[in-house]
């Protein structure tokens, strides 16, 4: 946690934490269906208590939901931007937050490419993230971000799912180190929510009956997500292991809020929170 007051009088900023509300949606069949989608983001609304807005009703401090990568719907959208995505759990996609000018958002995208390429990735293509903002209030969009998704290559070097993850892992802190020890303009601006060849977060500074309106993906039917393999080469991811074995999907509202929406080996799950070759 950054920028937070120094210690004085009863305040100390040790005892600062999260009160995020969370909830888990799940198919124990592992049927995958817009459906444990759309019943996630009902649970996120159920929790809206348990986030918090400020004087402006209509700003929250954050409402988000976590999905399996739901690669039918992706690979329509990609298809109508002139994007090849490759078959299933062959490509990673992520979730930027960026500025909203356009020269430093270029900027920024090249810093990310450009580490991108340094880690033996390519990226194939990006996609402006479709949203409606009509719903805010002033000061939240006042902070609004740009939000653009990245998609990337998978080297066929790399057969083990866990260790594509860990790349992946590897790539978006290597961005966020580049960022911060660069001169871009901007630079300040530059998140990355999500990126992972297994999940999706989408998430923003909103109160829980927002999040589905700013984020018309999560509308569509076609945003179904992608059951996980159960073949011996396909074993869950280190983010994934812990709810393998209960298999959720799961909804939450919080001051630092993300939603999460993801499937183990034998089930179709989510989760909502609110606070080249």
């Amino acid at each position: 946690m950054e920028n937070v007051p120094s210690r004085q009088g009863l305040y100390d900023p040790r005892f600062e934490h999260d009160s995020c509300g969370i909830g888990f949606v799940a198919d124990i069949h592992g049927r995958a269906s817009s459906e444990i989608v759309q019943k996630a983001i009902q649970v996120l609304l159920n929790l809206e208590h348990r986030g918090a807005c400020g004087c402006e009703k209509n700003t929250g401090d954050g409402a988000g939901i976590l999905l399996q990568m739901p690669h039918s719907f992706l690979a329509q959208e990609c298809d109508k931007a002139g994007i090849a995505l490759p078959r299933r759990s062959h490509y990673a996609a992520a979730n930027l937050f960026l500025p909203t000018d356009e020269g430093e958002r270029r900027g920024c995208e090249a810093l990310v490419e450009k580490t991108v390429r340094e880690e033996g990735l390519c990226v194939l293509g990006w996609r402006t993230l479709p949203t409606d903002n009509s719903s805010l209030g002033p000061t939240a969009r006042a902070g609004e971000p740009a939000m653009r998704q990245m998609f990337l290559s998978r080297p066929e070097s790399i057969e083990d799912d866990l260790a594509y993850e860990r790349k992946l892992y590897v790539v978006r802190r290597r961005i966020e180190n580049a960022a911060r020890a660069s001169e871009v303009p901007g630079k300040g601006a530059l998140y990355i929510p999500s990126l992972s060849h297994r999940t999706l977060v989408y998430k923003g500074m909103l109160i829980a009956p927002q999040l589905p309106r700013y984020f018309p993906d999560l509308l569509t039917r076609a945003s179904r997500p992608t059951p996980f393999r159960t073949g011996p080469a396909r074993t869950p991811t280190a983010s994934s292991a812990t709810t393998a074995r209960s298999t959720p999907c799961a909804a939450t509202s919080t001051g630092c809020t993300r939603a999460r929406v993801s499937s183990p080996r034998r089930s179709s799950a989510t989760s909502s929170r609110s606070c080249c070759r």
